[in-house]
């Protein structure tokens, strides 16, 4: 199938299952910046186990009905949340044959790997929606994962998983899959300005991720509980998505950081949001789970320092940078993080310390904010979706 014009612009049918936080964020923004014409069908970032299981044939139909109004595309491009050999199954053979690429942002086989004991019952556990993520990358042309650290886990997870099954075990596939697998990055876009909001007064100390478990909270608030008793002087900016079921480390944390809060919960606002991350100074992430790390890519693009766990894409992202680590002796005993977490930031607290080392690493967090900027990704984006089409 040829592309929609001689200047390589191709016509690209993309469905997002769960279309919120940064699943949205990246797609839309992919969309603004793109060369090629997006036909995109959505569906609301809620109940994501439901929308695993319904998306497909949901998608399906609305897909026939677009090709009986007359529309075609060149190539097709999904998530990680749709069960693409369903959907293959069940839409028009012209759009079976289009090359197929799925985005994994996450997934459901190592993910979430660590939860409190009161929400893991491995006994228990769902395994089809791990299965549902591997018949997709079966099916797909290529998948692109969003960081090394994402694919290399995902990789080495699946023959270890493959092999608990009680026979045909499909071990050879995970060899199959793995040619199929290339990183390619998400873009951020933090608008024409990321000039920071410079200001005097104690050390304005960000989070801007999800309020969920995987991003360890209680570790992020016994350290700034434990800055509190040393009698350090900080502010508070709380971002990021809550939710009905929301950790009760969150309502505590409000009651027992309330001198020390500037601003809670979540901003509607693109531009509040990033006025928000302009106005802070540090940036930390506790998470035991993330694939990439959006929210402080985002932050670090605004100005901000980060301060890491030495896990994760982080050390990928952040490479050569040991100093923006908290906790970069390995094994670390867990039991003891908050201290190698409150210590970095009351290092920080002192601006001298402070000034010195966002100094220091001032123009390599500037190239790292470029380097993962929507133009440039964006354009990589585009250039191997012109590659796969170009190929089948």
């Amino acid at each position: 199938m040829k592309a929609s014009d001689e200047r390589g612009t191709l016509r690209v049918l993309a469905l997002n299952a769960f279309h919120g936080g940064s699943h949205a964020a990246f797609l839309n923004d992919w969309q603004r910046h793109s060369r090629h014409q997006f036909t995109t069908l959505t569906l609301p970032a809620y109940k994501w186990k439901w929308r695993m299981r319904h998306a497909a044939v949901t998608f399906a139909e609305q897909v026939r009905s677009l090709v009986d109004e007359g529309h075609a595309w060149d190539v097709f491009f999904c998530t990680d949340m749709l069960n693409l050999a369903e959907f293959i199954g069940l839409v028009p053979e012209t759009i079976a044959r289009l090359p197929r690429v799925v985005f994994f942002h996450e997934n459901q086989l190592t993910y979430p790997s660590r939860l409190p004991e009161c929400q893991e019952d491995r006994l228990q556990r769902d395994e089809h929606f791990a299965f549902t993520n591997f018949t997709s990358a079966l099916a797909a042309t290529e998948i692109w994962f969003n960081s090394s650290f994402h694919c290399e886990e995902f990789l080495n997870a699946l023959p270890v998983w493959l092999k608990r099954f009680p026979d045909h075990q499909p071990i050879d596939s995970a060899g199959v899959i793995a040619e199929k697998a290339r990183v390619l990055p998400p873009g951020i876009d933090v608008g024409v300005s990321s000039i920071r909001a410079e200001h005097d007064g104690p050390l304005r100390i960000l989070w801007n991720a999800r309020w969920e478990h995987d991003k360890n909270p209680d570790l992020f608030f016994a350290a700034l509980y434990e800055l509190k008793n040393r009698s350090c002087d900080f502010r508070l900016n709380m971002l990021g998505e809550s939710f009905t079921k929301s950790p009760t480390c969150f309502s505590e944390a409000r009651d027992r950081l309330s001198t020390q809060i500037e601003h809670w919960g979540f901003v509607e606002s693109r531009d509040a949001y990033l006025q928000i991350l302009r106005q802070s100074d540090v940036v930390v992430s506790t998470a035991t789970h993330e694939f990439f790390g959006l929210a402080v890519l985002e932050a670090v693009a605004c100005g901000c320092l980060p301060v890491l766990p030495s896990r994760l894409s982080y050390p990928e992202i952040f490479a050569g940078h040991p100093e923006l680590f908290y906790n970069t002796v390995k094994p670390s005993d867990e039991s003891l993080e908050y201290l190698l977490l409150a210590d970095h930031l009351e290092t920080l607290i002192h601006r001298p310390s402070f000034e010195e080392l966002r100094n220091a690493n001032s123009s390599e967090l500037v190239a790292i904010g470029n380097r993962y900027s929507i133009d440039r990704t964006s354009t990589s984006l585009d250039e191997v979706l012109n590659e796969i089409q170009a190929r089948e």
